[in-house]
């Protein structure tokens, strides 16, 4: 008799072993997408799961996205896992060394370390496991996801993707969407170092959900003779298959940007979004000693 249940989503725990196998397949460090990438390739995560988000009130990211998420936290401090401020992990020489992992002794030392670190804290004070993927990255992040998602017009998102490409060096940047146009919502040219220019189609989704490979397929059919290049935005994600249809083989070549990348972008070209830094005053009692 087949087995008919559904396949069930992998937890945090489960999540350990192919994200340090992906690593380790990576050449020891990845950014976050390239870890999401190759850790559901590893876990034959279907795409159906993938698709399932987090808190689709709140969020665009995908609860696979979280889950994994907090296996790096659980990875980092049991000491096999680092980060960068840039958004790169990488394996520790603990990691790297470390031939079979036993993700329930993993688990188990960092909710031990967890409650040990709670009960030296004060009522005030935070008391999350999940400390370094800070809650003031993920509240300007929800609010974001929020605006971009739920309060912008379709012809508001496209002409915010036409700023955001103009500030980032494109030039000829126009918005040329229309019924018909196999999904093209605007087209620029790209100029590297002032010297080399390609001529770019772009497409953008305001939406939550996953952009799957028939959506790629489209698009690269509506830009093929077109356009040296394809460029492919949306709020939500792309589904592992539609990342190996972006960089297929002797096709167009179609980069892809996704709701976590859009909003990094954002905020590197501070469009909307204005990163504040809190000044502290320091007293050096040494000065006055000159008096």
């Amino acid at each position: 008799m087949p087995n008919s249940s559904k396949p069930e989503m992998p937890t945090h725990v489960g999540l350990m072993v192919p994200l340090m196998q992906a690593l380790r397949d990576l050449g020891g460090s990845g950014t976050v997408e390239e870890i999401y990438g190759k850790t559901v390739e590893i876990a034959g995560i279907p795409d159906g799961l993938l698709a399932q988000l987090h808190d689709p009130e709140r969020s665009n990211q995908t609860e696979v996205g979280y889950r994994l998420a907090w296996a790096r936290t659980y990875l980092r401090k049991f000491g096999l896992l680092d980060n960068s401020s840039r958004g790169v992990w990488s394996l520790t020489e603990r990691g790297r060394t470390t031939v079979e992992l036993n993700a329930s002794e993993v688990a188990k030392y960092v909710r031990n370390l967890s409650k040990a670190d709670s009960s030296r804290k004060t009522a005030t004070e935070v008391s999350d496991v999940a400390a370094d993927e800070t809650l003031g990255e993920e509240h300007w992040r929800e609010q974001l996801a929020t605006v971009l998602t739920n309060e912008l017009s379709p012809a508001a998102f496209e002409r915010l993707v036409q700023r955001m490409l103009r500030e980032s060096g494109f030039v000829s940047v126009e918005v040329t969407g229309r019924t018909g146009d196999g999904g093209i919502d605007g087209k620029g040219i790209a100029r590297v170092h002032g010297f080399m220019s390609f001529h770019v189609l772009f497409q953008c989704k305001r939406y939550k959900n996953s952009v799957g490979a028939s959506e790629i397929r489209d698009f690269r059919g509506a830009m093929v003779g077109r356009a040296d290049k394809g460029l492919f935005i949306t709020t939500g994600s792309f589904t592992p298959s539609a990342v190996r249809e972006a960089t297929r083989d002797g096709a167009p070549p179609i980069d892809l940007v996704d709701g976590e990348e859009l909003m990094d972008k954002l905020k590197e070209l501070g469009l909307g979004v204005k990163t504040e830094t809190i000044q502290r005053v320091v007293i050096d009692p040494a000065w006055f000693k000159n008096f």
